[in-house]
């Protein structure tokens, strides 16, 4: 069975951004391994003190994500698709590429919203990142 990463981080285009993997999915009998990757500093906060660490607000975004990860994959199961669920926390494209290898993938999809250069100077793109540096194939989605 064909392996295929799906990153998602709950953004609006994740829903197309699922559909285009289910699709995917079932033309080519895949497996859907979803990953979250969740910024490491998720409880650091800047206040009067400088940087405070609340290991209350990073566990409960943690079980928040979790929750979302799981909704998630019982829907693509619904859709008569294999699939399973990891969070992760630290850099993104690094993880990602990480547990591609791990899990022997076939494919990573990703989402594209289509922006211009400039926006990527200023704000950076996993999925440019990832087709760059993935050493197996990045099927990208455009989502509008």
């Amino acid at each position: 069975m064909l392996n295929i990463i799906l990153p998602i981080d709950f953004s609006d285009a994740t829903d197309k951004l699922v559909e285009g993997a289910l699709k995917f999915a079932k033309e080519t009998n895949g497996k859907i391994c979803l990953i979250h990757v969740a910024p490491a500093d998720i409880g650091f906060a800047i206040g009067d003190m400088g940087f405070q660490y609340f290991p209350e607000v990073e566990q409960n975004e943690i079980k928040e994500e979790l929750l979302r990860l799981n909704s998630t994959e019982q829907k693509i199961i619904a859709h008569g698709v294999d699939c399973e669920h990891i969070l992760k926390q630290g850099v993104a494209s690094d993880i990602i590429l990480e547990y591609a290898k791990t899990k022997n993938a076939g494919y990573i999809v990703m989402g594209s919203h289509g922006r211009s250069n400039m926006y990527d100077v200023f704000v950076g793109s996993l999925t440019k990142e990832l087709t760059k540096r993935s050493p197996i194939p990045v099927l990208v989605i455009p989502i509008f």
